[in-house]
Formats: structure tokens, C-alpha cells, sequence
């Protein structure tokens, strides 16, 4: 019964989410008008990508893992990794599919307008899941409490700051105009608020047990996130020390932000 009071009052209000919500998506917007005005180079990409992951991971280890493991639910806590696990592998065999669909532009007959280049759907829509996701863990580390939310929306933020940069690079390189890449992108900043309202709905008036389950499948989607999807794209670039530098020291900087604050 304590456990389910805690969780009660931990949740924040919906302004509250809203906010918190809302910082991730505009600097992923910023991030988008940053690449079509300027596109940053692989290098500053890839110490963004280790930044953010060293930030991730340090708010799993140093807040929401110390949480699960005090609840002493292994059932429900296997329950929910394996979950988080098996839903991470299938969205991205998924995604995986639809990047792979990229359509190619037919081509134009001499003498006739040139065409608006077409939405790369498949890319889009791996986008938006992900996003997504990452709206529905911020909802699932606002109910482990407000400063393991705060923390995981200041990470969240970095990592769709590169995601910004990205998207809007791509969609120039496939003809769009510097306008519609970043109409884009802000769009999809949206399903971000989307996935934390979800979240919060859904873990309102949620049991200790189903709180449980829900923390242990964020822990293993913000992990396979760290370790398959942000390193991986990291390490695209060649690796250097000073890239390796920036992973643990958004390590760092969250692990003392999390004692201090």
C-alpha cells in the first residue's frame, strides 16, 4: 500500500510533463534549423551521440536501477526487461523493413517540371517510433519520480538534438527544401508529448506490481537505446580519444547532478 502512495504523489502534474516534454522537442526543432543552416560535421555528431549516451546511461545506473532493485520484485522486474527487450528487437527488425523501402524518384523527362521530391515514409515512420518511445520513457521516468524524470528529459533532450541534426540532413540530401526539413521534424518533435501523455496515462492509479513492470521495460529500452542504436551510430565516425572522452563525461556530469540535486 506505501508503494502505491509513493507512486501516487511521485507522478508530476500534466503541465509539469508538458514542460518537460516540450524542452526535448524544441531543441530537436533547434537542432534541425541548426543543420540546414549549417550542417555540423561527422565529428561534432558523433561526440553528441557519446554525450547523450554517457548522459542515458548514467541516469539508468544512478536512478532508475537502484529504484527497481530497492522494490525487490524479480518476477515482475523479468517480467518487464523481458518485455522492454523483445519489444526493442521487433521495432527495429520493423524499422528496419521500412528504411529499406526508400522509395526511388522515377525519372523526369526532358523539357518537364521537376517534381517536389517524395517523403522518405519508411525513414519517417522509424523516426516517429522512435521518438515515440522515447515520449513513453520520459512518462515512465517521470513515475519513478520527478528527479529521475527531470534528469531523463535533460538526456532525452540531447539525444534528439542529434536526431534533429540528422533528419534535417537527410531530408536536404533527398531535395527538400530547408523550410519543409524542419516543417518535418517539428512534427514529429510532437509525437514526443504524444508518447509522455500516453505514459502518464497509462501508469496513473497503476499498481506497485504494474509500476514495476512498466520501470523494468523502460530500463531495458533506454539500455538497448545506449547500446544499439546511439554507440552504433557513434562509432560510425573514427573513433578518438576525445570522442571516447565525451561518453564518460556525460556520465559524470549526471552522476553528480543526481547527488547534488
Amino acid at each position: 500500500m506505501m508503494l502505491l502512495v509513493l507512486a501516487a504523489t511521485s507522478q508530476p502534474a500534466w503541465t509539469t510533463l508538458a514542460g518537460f516534454s516540450l524542452l526535448p522537442a524544441l531543441v530537436m526543432i533547434a537542432g534541425a534549423a541548426l543543420a540546414v543552416w549549417r550542417a555540423p560535421g561527422p565529428g561534432l555528431r558523433s561526440a553528441i551521440l557519446h554525450f547523450a549516451a554517457g548522459v542515458i546511461f548514467s541516469v539508468v545506473a544512478v536512478e532508475l536501477l537502484p529504484d527497481i532493485v530497492q522494490r525487490h520484485a524479480p518476477y515482475e522486474v523479468a517480467l518487464g526487461f523481458g518485455l522492454g527487450i523483445a519489444t526493442m528487437l521487433g521495432l527495429r527488425a520493423f524499422t528496419q523493413r521500412l528504411e529499406q523501402r526508400k522509395e526511388v524518384p522515377p525519372a523526369v523527362a526532358a523539357g518537364s517540371p521537376t517534381p517536389a521530391a517524395p517523403l522518405p515514409w519508411g525513414l519517417l515512420l522509424a523516426i516517429g517510433i522512435d521518438i515515440l518511445i522515447d515520449g513513453l520513457l520520459l512518462g515512465i521516468g517521470f513515475a519513478a519520480g520527478a528527479k529521475e524524470g527531470t534528469l531523463l528529459a535533460v538526456a532525452l533532450t540531447i539525444e534528439l538534438l542529434s536526431l534533429g541534426l540528422a533528419t534535417a540532413v537527410e531530408l536536404r540530401q533527398d531535395g527538400h527544401s530547408k523550410g519543409r526539413a524542419v516543417g518535418i521534424v517539428a512534427g514529429l518533435s510532437l509525437l514526443l508529448l504524444t508518447g509522455a501523455g500516453v505514459g502518464l496515462t497509462v501508469l496513473q492509479g497503476a499498481t506497485g506490481n504494474l509500476l514495476e513492470i512498466v520501470l523494468s521495460f523502460g530500463l531495458a529500452a533506454l539500455l538497448f537505446l545506449v547500446t544499439e542504436e546511439l554507440l552504433i551510430e557513434a562509432h560510425e565516425e573514427t573513433e578518438t580519444p576525445w570522442l571516447t572522452l565525451a561518453f564518460f563525461v556525460g556520465f559524470l556530469l549526471f552522476l553528480l547532478l543526481g547527488m547534488v540535486a
